[in-house]
């Protein structure tokens, strides 16, 4: 396990100095994915990296887990709270669509978290740009695979170190790293609107998603369902689609 977690740590040292960085940050969810990346990123840049802790409709020392932890790890931190820009936007889109006659309520819920990954990764990037680091994704294999992320959300990143781990593989090292055992046994949920559960949205567990990726036999309801979230968010891996190019008659 030391020689895994050595081996992330350098691969984004590396990375980071290719670019010509001077280190990383993370947003910080409270989350065992951005737990784990918070420690690799302390070990690659002792002093330059940086936890983002981003809450929306909730304040930052609200964020136990998450403060918990850049304490525990002596990660530096900056806390910036989200709510007013988001529900400014939001609001603001929803009178224009109700004005043009185009709102439908029915989609409000997904779209407005989808738009609140938006503005994490725009903050992210702000900061970034300020300190000059990277921005460090969280996203795991289960994830990557399903295309359980928002695009150019939590999707929009610099280096995505975690993207050949499982979930399984994901708590193994939280657990090497001593992660605070909250934080590992805390259900997944990105948190976007109250009682949201990452495995109730994919329509399948994390355990069963593992054991697909490791090619075990799943049964034939979810191994449907996971072909089929990974056939219908194949746009979110790939980089825009363009035409080749015209060459006339």
């Amino acid at each position: 396990m030391e020689k895994k977690v050595e081996y992330l740590t350098n691969w984004i040292k590396e990375k980071v100095e290719d670019a010509g960085a001077n280190g990383a940050l993370v947003g910080i969810s409270g989350g065992i994915d951005s737990a784990v990346v918070s420690c690799l990123i302390k070990r690659a840049f002792p002093d330059q990296s940086l936890g983002v802790i981003l809450p929306i409709d909730q304040e930052v020392e609200d964020q136990e887990d998450a403060v918990t932890l850049v304490e525990q790890i002596g990660l530096n931190y900056i806390g910036i709270n989200l709510t007013t820009p988001y529900q400014t936007t939001h609001a603001t889109i929803r009178e224009k669509l109700k004005e043009k006659g185009d709102w439908q309520e029915e989609r409000s819920q997904l779209g407005g978290a989808n738009l609140q990954a938006r503005l994490r990764m725009s903050t992210l990037y702000a900061v970034a740009n300020h300190y000059g680091y990277l921005v460090i994704g969280t996203d795991n294999a289960a994830e990557d695979f399903t295309g359980y992320f928002t695009k150019y959300g939590d999707g929009g990143v610099d280096l995505v170190p975690l993207i050949n781990l499982r979930k399984e593989e994901v708590r193994e090292l939280a657990e090497y790293l001593e992660v605070p055992d909250s934080i590992i046994h805390k259900k997944p949920s990105a948190e976007l609107w109250e009682g949201q559960s990452d495995e109730d949205e994919l329509g399948v567990s994390y355990d069963t998603i593992d054991a697909y990726l490791r090619g075990e036999s799943v049964s034939q309801k979810d191994e449907e369902r996971i072909q089929q979230l990974h056939k219908q968010t194949r746009h979110k891996r790939q980089v825009p689609a363009g035409p080749e190019p015209y060459k006339g008659e």
